[in-house]
């Protein structure tokens, strides 16, 4: 693969996805059209116009990179995939059939089986997040570009993580306990990735659930922000595994890495 300029291709999408989360809200506010998936999740027309969107941009800019997306069968079946994109055109589609405001629209470039950039916008929130390498993590809101770091408001005593569920399985609850988690929000989508590296919340623990595309954007964010991603055995995460399966993951924010 010819080297590319990640900094430039990350600009570049930026536009484009923030006129897709503009789309995806105009799209919902005239009425979706639903399906459910042979997995049992839904789908909807926003869904399959936004992924439209996202990979025709990405195949513009990097025509030598393969996409894997969510949304369609395209490339899942190759072998040994190393630099790719993964891309989740709507991440938290419950969310965003049922008029909430967690959904994210994701694309994170994998080089080497490693995340090196990623894209995450929230169009309900207009928050707009990205990464194209070490301490260069941004938000872009209100017109405004911060970079991120993990370390604001940290108080070791009052340490605050996100959560899949109100309700915490036991293996969860034991790692909380240990990292002196005193309280934890719900939050489903991508975006627990951005408010971990804002420095909003401190972390994220998960049992093996979900796949790659959900994972990579907000991965690349998290790490570019100073903070990590790991499974429960403090191992790196990779990608291109078999079927796309995430292993058992922990978040951690800049100040508990």
């Amino acid at each position: 693969m010819t080297k590319i300029n990640i900094k430039n291709i990350v600009n570049s999408l930026i536009d484009t996805f923030i006129e897709a989360g503009k789309i995806s809200i105009n799209l919902r506010n005239v009425g979706l059209t639903k399906e459910i998936k042979p997995d049992n999740t839904p789908v909807s027309n926003g869904d399959l116009e936004v992924n439209k969107i996202i990979t025709s941009k990405l195949k513009e800019l990097t025509p030598e990179i393969l996409i894997v997306s969510e949304e369609t069968s395209e490339n899942k079946s190759t072998k040994n995939l190393k630099d790719f994109w993964l891309v989740d055109p709507i991440d938290g589609t419950y969310d965003y059939i049922n008029n909430l405001e967690e959904f994210t629209i994701n694309a994170g470039l994998i080089l080497n089986r490693k995340p090196v950039a990623g894209l995450i916008y929230a169009p309900s929130k207009k928050r707009m997040f990205y990464s194209y390498g070490d301490n260069e993590a941004f938000e872009l809101s209100n017109g405004k570009t911060v970079k991120l770091n993990g370390s604001k408001n940290f108080d070791n005593n009052q340490i605050k993580f996100v959560s899949y569920s109100n309700k915490l399985k036991p293996e969860i609850d034991q790692i909380h306990k240990k990292l002196n988690v005193k309280e934890f929000t719900k939050m489903k989508s991508s975006l627990k990735f951005c408010v971990i590296a804002a420095g909003e919340y401190d972390g994220y623990v998960a049992e093996p659930r979900a796949y790659e595309w959900d994972i990579a954007a907000g991965h690349a964010i998290l790490k570019h922000s100073g903070g990590s991603v790991t499974d429960f055995f403090d191992n790196e995460i990779l990608y291109g595994k078999k079927d796309f399966k995430n292993p058992s993951l922990i978040l951690k924010s800049k100040n508990l890495v």
